[in-house]
């Protein structure tokens, strides 16, 4: 297992928002000071009533900025002078607080003046746009920054843009105006939902992690599954679907559970790039697994109207469940072709010590619940919250204590400080769409590239959003697919939810899309894998995430819209019964190792069960139990188990 020193040089070589610096002395006491006012601002407008929007979002913004250039040092290079701060970084800092505090120092003054800027509306409002930028680099990673400057470019350039992208062009003081003097650019719906929902939630993450709930996800995990054949793999699927639920990083989980589940693994005879591929894939499915989910997902209630978190999550309940399901089916097939064992006896943790803190599980519990009642999101995330504190104080060993309590408060605000930089850079894409129609004008081009067929759509689209996702924080990437890709598929008469969890999806698992693979890469740091080869093992094991999307696109009953529960069951089996054929199809093994023949077979086959079509499930279904009967007649080696090393 690694050290918590290995880890965290693991998350700063793939996780740009973990290279923070660690300061001591007065620099030290101004960041915790920073940090703690930050989760106490986001509390206190929690508990007696957000502020209106100007000022709720340029107060998180300011807090943000500033804390981003005292934590992450301007160069890559720098990242090893923990505990020094540039004297720019000090100016850039100050700036950033006069940026926040515009808003609600001027107020009064900027809605009189309703859109009519003076030269010093101009010269804040242009150095909150250079400000995010430069945050957004440090905290987030260089290509969302580059995206966002492109679009600013956009906007002035326009006139000079080739063919169907040619608009008017924006002046300057226009864009400056809209970008953050308006509720449409910087200070808009994605940052918004950062300064609200979002913050929250990270919150309430940080206070289980206090509570020790992570390392018992992995007990409690390995109680389940740990003596199953291939155990340590199934344990690495389930503790990271349940990790899920407190990270929001691909990335952070892989490191995070994977430093105890691959060397498990590897132990037991698994390839190191298999290993590493299963937990990459397991970790990244994390941000799909309800309740809480990734963070975009609470972008997804503001940007589609008219529909609550609970719904979002709900929908995206049986998704999850094939997701899992898949990835397990086919580490199950693995383990069986390899001849793997599950772990001795021994080797497992005393279940009844496991079951006596099954009480860790209830604030998740009572997220679920609190939605489910109709509670808001903002005051389910503070019930959580204070339902976590309950909970932690049954036991001496979980009890969070007031120091906890601080800790807690603080590395929040630490995590939120990615997020609130990657979404106020998302406001500028945005801000931009909306004033110059680029959005409509790229899902109209979309539509004519695909020849106006639903398929051609969602392939362009995917790969759009697998792109747009390499190198990328979901939360921006599901912005920039939602206001650009998405209508496209919306134009086709798709339901705008299936449209938007379609592009979602691809977002996130560009995490474990080769060539830029950034959780398959940190898997491959914990396994010493080669990282292309864990991409590629992650992606296959993932096969699920690449195909769940379609179907919910072209049978939105699967997410539980307009169906009834026998059609819902039917799909669900049909689902299942496909996914184990594709896996079988995918590993070579189901009851015995596969011809190739009999693997081709068998992805037919399973896709042909999951396409949500009458005729084609029973095509698959026939093929299904032709499998069967055709590995009972024709009987294979089975290989011998194999003992850990």
């Amino acid at each position: 297992m690694l050290s918590q020193e290995e880890q965290q040089k693991l998350l700063e070589k793939y996780d740009p928002e973990a290279g923070t610096r660690k300061l001591k002395g007065i620099l030290g006491w101004v960041v915790f000071l920073g940090l703690l006012s930050f989760s106490l601002f986001q509390l206190y407008t929690g508990i007696f009533g957000m502020l209106t929007a100007q000022l709720q979002r340029s107060i998180h913004l300011g807090f943000a900025l500033a804390l981003v250039f005292l934590l992450f040092p301007a160069r890559k290079k720098d990242r090893g002078k923990k505990h020094k701060v540039a004297w720019y970084d000090i100016i850039l800092a100050i700036l950033a607080i006069g940026v926040g505090a515009y808003w609600p120092l001027m107020i009064d003054e900027l809605v009189m003046r309703v859109g009519r800027l003076t030269e010093l509306d101009f010269y804040v409002g242009l150095t909150a746009i250079i400000l995010v930028l430069e945050a957004t680099r440090r905290a987030v990673g260089l290509p969302i920054t580059i995206i966002a400057a492109v679009f600013l470019g956009y906007a002035y350039f326009g006139p000079y843009m080739p063919g169907f992208l040619a608009h008017r062009g924006l002046e300057l003081d226009r864009i400056v105006q809209t970008m953050f003097f308006t509720t449409e650019g910087i200070l808009g719906t994605p940052l918004g939902v950062s300064a609200t929902f979002i913050f929250l939630f990270l919150l309430f993450g940080s206070f289980l992690v206090k509570t020790g709930v992570g390392q018992y996800f992995n007990d409690l995990a390995v109680s389940i599954a740990g003596r199953s054949v291939g155990g340590p793999a199934k344990v690495a699927i389930f503790s990271s679907a349940l990790q899920g639920t407190i990270s929001g990083s691909s990335v952070a989980n892989v490191v995070t559970s994977g430093s105890f589940t691959i060397p498990m693994m590897k132990k037991l005879g698994y390839r190191k790039e298999f290993a590493g591929g299963v937990e990459a894939a397991a970790s990244t499915g994390g941000q799909l697994m309800p309740p809480i989910m990734g963070a975009a997902a609470f972008l997804m209630v503001e940007f589609i109207g008219g529909i609550t978190y609970w719904e979002i999550a709900k929908a995206a309940a049986i998704p999850a469940l094939l997701y899992f399901t898949g990835i397990w089916i086919m580490t199950h097939f693995e383990a069986k072709k390899i001849g793997l064992r599950g772990l001795s006896k021994e080797e497992m943790p005393n279940r009844k010590e496991v079951l006596k803190q099954i009480y860790l599980l209830t604030p998740i519990l009572a997220v679920i619940v609190l939605l489910v009642s109709g509670m808001s999101v903002t005051r389910a995330a503070l019930w959580s919250i204070v339902i976590t504190i309950l909970v932690s104080a049954i036991r001496k060993e979980t009890r969070i204590g007031f120091k906890g309590m601080i800790e807690a408060l603080v590395d929040g605000a630490r995590t939120a400080l990615g997020v609130a930089a990657a979404t106020a850079a998302a406001g500028i894409i945005v801000g931009v769409v909306t004033k110059t129609g680029l959005g409509l004008k790229l899902a109209n081009g979309l539509l004519d590239l695909a020849g106006g067929a639903l398929i051609p759509t969602l392939m362009l689209t995917m790969v759009a959003a697998i792109v747009l996702g390499m190198g990328s924080p979901t939360t921006a990437n599901y912005v920039i697919t939602s206001t650009i890709a998405a209508p496209a598929i919306i134009l086709l008469g798709v339901p705008d939810l299936s449209a938007h969890l379609f592009v979602f999806y691809f977002g996130i698992i560009a995490d474990i899309t080769p060539p830029v693979a950034l959780a398959a890469f940190a898997a491959a740091g914990v396994s010493g894998g080669e990282p292309i080869k864990t991409g590629v093992d992650a992606a296959k094991l993932a096969i699920a995430a690449f195909i769940i999307p379609y179907m919910f696109v072209l049978s939105p009953e699967l997410l539980m819209i307009d169906t009834t529960w026998t059609y819902l069951i039917w799909i669900i089996f049909t689902a299942l019964a496909g996914m184990t054929a594709i896996g079988a199809g995918v590993i070579g093994y189901w009851m015995r190792k596969l011809h190739w023949s009999e693997r081709l077979l068998g992805i037919a086959g399973g896709l042909l069960l999951i396409y949500p079509e009458g005729f084609s499930d029973i095509i698959g279904l026939i093929i299904f139990i032709a499998m069967i009967v055709l590995q009972y007649v024709i009987k294979g080696d089975k290989p011998k188990a194999q003992t850990a090393n």
